[in-house]
């Protein structure tokens, strides 16, 4: 006779073996296979759409710039932009504004004006929010919207990294990140008309632009200074009057009622207080998740956690804002971002020191 070795398991114990925490990856699995096989369909149709509305928009120069501009910011809550970015940036349409930028190819004060008017944006129209969104926040909240804001500004400032700023407000105020992305259009079209141009290889920011200054083809790149200065007015003022007008949630302006987004005071202890800031709000961060008991998976990005859960309902957004997060973005039944900022690496790194020592 021969051995069976599956003959000893019962069928209880097998329907056990999939069900709970390993049933939701199987699951989510699946699910990701259909939709894999959809987008193999749909998403080169997209992708063709928005290489066509890029290609369109070309031949009106600077005011296609600032179309490009509005749209670049419109669509980041999708991740479109980067099929519209290809366009300008690399070789999809004969551009290639970036590499050819870098290599001083091309026409003087034309190469680079997809690129140049963000530096007025990113270095100075967003801090200026930053420090409006501030200035409007609650007075019993400031410190906790000046630790954030100001970490997210210097990002934006310094390396041209926007994520933690932008999703601070482009889920709770909606209107603002409108504006925003009309701002950063008049921003490129201002910059294209004028032929100001400097270039970036990772983002608008000093870094960046401070490099470019030594590329032969910029044109008049001190300009975009002025702008800048010029747009972070426009900034400060704007976001400020529209969070006042109408009472916006941003960051240090949540509600009072009991369970949204009051800061938990039982949470500071004396035990954490010795600890790292951001062991604590990974601590905090991974509490507001449910834990072991509902974390499934923990990855990141530059400025977000990327993680599955078991059962959404068990996560308290509530106590992951309380550590002053910029903002929470819930892509799924299973899947949740966390955007942390420039330091979310070192958070994520202490959220799977936590899952090790409780495995």
């Amino acid at each position: 006779m021969m051995y069976n070795r599956f003959s000893h398991i019962r069928l209880p114990d097998a329907l056990a073996f999939f069900s709970g925490k390993r049933l939701v990856p199987i699951m989510s699995a699946a699910a990701m296979m259909v939709v894999s096989a959809v987008l193999f369909f749909v998403w080169p149709v997209v992708y063709s759409g928005l290489v066509s509305f890029g290609e369109a928009i070309i031949s009106l120069d600077a005011v296609g710039a600032g179309i490009y501009g509005f749209f670049n910011r419109l669509l980041i809550p999708t991740g479109l932009h980067h099929a519209l970015n290809s366009v300008f940036w690399f070789d999809v349409a004969g551009i290639d504004d970036i590499a050819s930028f870098w290599a001083s190819e091309g026409e003087k004060g034309i190469t680079g004006r997809y690129l140049a008017g963000f530096f007025p944006i990113m270095m100075f129209g967003l801090p200026a929010a930053a420090l409006a969104m501030y200035h409007t926040a609650k007075t019993k909240r400031k410190k906790q919207a000046a630790s954030l804001l100001m970490a997210a500004a210097f990002a934006s400032f310094f390396t041209g990294v926007t994520e933690a700023l932008e999703f601070s407000f482009m889920f709770v105020a909606p209107v603002l990140y409108v504006v925003h992305a009309a701002l950063t259009g008049l921003s490129l079209f201002v910059a294209a008309m004028f032929e100001w141009t400097a270039g970036f290889s990772f983002s608008a920011g000093l870094v960046d632009y401070t490099l470019s200054l030594g590329v032969p083809i910029a044109n008049q790149p001190l300009m975009l200074i002025v702008q800048g200065l010029v747009f972070a007015v426009i900034y400060y003022f704007l976001f400020r009057f529209l969070i006042v007008k109408f009472n916006l949630n941003t960051p240090g302006r949540e509600s009072d009622e009991p369970g949204e987004g009051e800061v938990d005071e039982s949470y500071s202890t004396d035990e954490e207080i010795e600890k790292d800031e951001t062991a604590v709000m990974a601590e905090k961060i991974y509490d507001g998740l449910g834990g072991d008991e509902n974390v499934l998976t923990v990855d990141n990005c530059v400025s977000r956690l990327r993680l599955e859960v078991d059962d959404m309902d068990k996560v308290n957004q509530d106590k992951i804002k309380a550590t002053g997060v910029p903002g929470i973005n819930v892509v799924g039944k299973h899947n949740i971002q966390v955007v942390v900022g420039t330091q979310v690496q070192f958070v994520a790194d202490e959220i799977r020191k936590i899952r090790n020592q409780d495995g």
